[in-house]
């Protein structure tokens, strides 16, 4: 008992002036501003399955194979796993831990009245267990448990990118068809020019530079179609990959589709932080390294541990555990850190090291968050001016190339307005294209920057 009493007394001595950590987890960790430079200025109900939105349902059979079979979803999935296994082998610290222990043998041995053998047999139950006064091991476990939920915020984020680059691809490939389409209209039509200067060639109306000029004009269209060809390839085989397949051509949507692009509205800056899963697996990740500081600073004080044993021992099986062979112990150990070279006071700085660059990548990440969220709405209101734009570009350029063809036709002019005419008339048709696909990408980037709860029940989906 006096032995306790000193232990006692040490304890208080050795720990006098100490103190635990508190939390630097509380209130706001950053000030938001109240709206964006543009858009809404009240809150936004979730914008759900955006791509939903396009009522397109080869898109929405491709996001139900890539949330099934993307291999970077499943990578991110069983890192989840671990992560959980983790958690589970961390907060097992905190229980008993129970060995049964069992051992037996015969010895022959000779002696003065003759050979004898002998057996020895013992079988015991060994228990241990830490007394967590200092919230060490707690700290220890709910870092584990933050670090499972960040995982799974990550594995949530991975789903919005994916389905944002999918859909990216899938209009991409639209664009690519819708350029081909152009370039085999704009090649029969050049064909057709040709014949018509041909036949004035012959009938002695046209120079012989005009029908060069309108063999150069339908080579440069022809030239096109290769790079085309060869863009919706390359992106129909990303998009196997990325549905987990191996790269093949399969059939992408209608040229005609990208005429529309639905509008997704922004709500308030203070909605992101919810709706983004990258955000919360950064203040998950600071958490945890939160209460990995408080873990180095518990490590500091000393540490209790409870063990003890029961058993029984007999020269035969039968007999161990009779009243007369039983033996128990139990035994209170207590162990403080003198000295040991400055270890766990840098342990300690390292950790609040780790907390304060976690901090650093929260604000990084709002901050980033917010950045996409304004760079879409940006390159939104570009590509609808870029548009009406190009709109009323086609719109002249054809009229210009009726005219010139016409004046030409009937010998009023030469073919150079005829070859200018026609090249404008193609640039500014594809350029129209491109941005129409453009302000669709624009509007999924819009998406993804948003984030929003769909995730939750794709994930819940998947993954049951």
């Amino acid at each position: 008992m006096k032995i306790i009493r000193i232990l006692t007394a040490l304890l208080i001595i050795a720990t006098a002036g100490c103190s635990l950590h508190e939390s630097r987890i509380n209130g706001k960790l950053t000030d938001i501003p109240s709206s964006y430079s543009t858009g809404e200025k009240k809150p936004a109900p979730p914008i759900g399955k955006w791509w939903e939105q396009f009522e397109d349902n080869k898109l929405n059979l491709l996001m139900q194979e890539a949330f099934r079979h993307n291999l970077d979803i499943v990578r991110a999935y069983e890192r989840l796993q671990q992560s959980l296994a983790v958690m589970r082998k961390t907060g097992s610290s905190r229980g008993v831990i129970l060995n049964i222990e069992g051992s037996g043998g015969i010895s022959r041995l000779p002696g003065i009245s003759g050979i004898s053998t002998s057996g020895s047999y013992t079988l015991s139950a060994a228990a241990g267990y830490e007394l967590d006064l200092w919230g060490e091991l707690e700290s220890k476990t709910r870092a584990a448990q933050f670090d499972a939920l960040a995982s799974k915020q990550n594995l949530k984020a991975l789903y919005i990118s994916i389905s944002a680059e999918l859909a990216d691809l899938y209009y991409l490939a639209i664009e690519q068809r819708a350029q081909l389409e152009l370039s085999n209209q704009t090649i029969a039509s050049f064909q057709d020019t040709l014949e018509r200067v041909e036949r004035r060639y012959r009938e002695g109306l046209v120079p012989a530079i005009d029908v060069y000029q309108s063999r150069q004009n339908l080579s440069t269209a022809r030239s096109r179609r290769p790079l085309f060809e060869s863009g919706l390839s390359v992106t129909l085989h990303a998009i196997s990959v990325l549905t987990g397949n191996f790269p093949d051509k399969k059939t992408v949507g209608n040229p005609k589709e990208l005429k529309e692009a639905p509008s997704f509205p922004t709500g308030l800056p203070s909605q992101l932080l919810k709706n983004r899963p990258d955000i919360r697996a950064a203040l998950l990740r600071l958490k945890a390294s939160d209460e990995r500081v408080a873990e180095a600073i518990a490590d500091r004080f000393p540490s209790f541990n409870l063990a003890g044993s029961y058993g029984g021992s007999g020269d035969k099986i039968r007999t161990i555990l009779d009243s007369p062979n039983i033996f128990w112990n139990i035994l209170l150990q207590i162990a403080q850190p003198v000295l040991d070279a400055g270890r766990r006071r840098a342990e300690v700085d390292r950790t609040e090291a780790v907390f304060r660059e976690n901090l650093a990548v929260y604000h990084k990440t709002v901050l980033n968050a917010f950045r996409e969220v304004e760079d879409a709405l940006s390159r939104i209101r570009a590509s609808e001016a870029r548009i009406k734009t190009l709109d009323e570009t086609v719109s002249a350029s054809e009229n210009s190339l009726r005219l010139a063809l016409d004046r030409y036709m009937q010998g009023l002019t030469g073919y150079l307005p005829v070859l200018s005419g026609q090249l404008q008339h193609l640039a500014a048709k594809s350029d129209l294209i491109a941005a129409r696909r453009q302000l669709i990408s624009d509007r999924i980037q819009l998406a993804r920057a948003l984030g929003g709860d769909w995730v939750e029940t794709v994930f819940n989906k998947e993954t049951t």
